[in-house]
C-alpha cells in the first residue's frame, strides 16, 4: 500500500486548526486534549507500530 502524505498547504491547515484547538482547550485542558486527539488518530491509523514509529519521530529533537 503506498503511503500517502498531505501537502504542504495541507500541512498548513492542520496546523493551523491543531493550534486553535489547543487555544480553544486552554493551558488546563492542552494536555487531555492531545492524548484524546493522539488515541483517535492512532484508532483511525490502525497500525499499532506505526504509531509507535510517530512517537518516536515525535520525541526526536524536543
Amino acid at each position: 500500500m503506498p503511503h500517502k502524505a498531505l501537502t504542504i498547504d495541507g500541512l498548513e491547515t492542520v496546523y493551523d486548526a491543531l493550534a486553535t484547538a489547543i487555544d480553544q482547550a486552554g493551558d488546563d485542558k492542552s494536555q487531555l486534549f492531545l492524548v484524546k486527539l493522539a488515541l483517535l488518530n492512532a484508532n483511525a491509523l490502525a497500525d499499532e507500530t506505526l504509531f509507535q514509529q510517530h512517537i518516536s519521530t515525535a520525541l526526536q529533537d524536543l
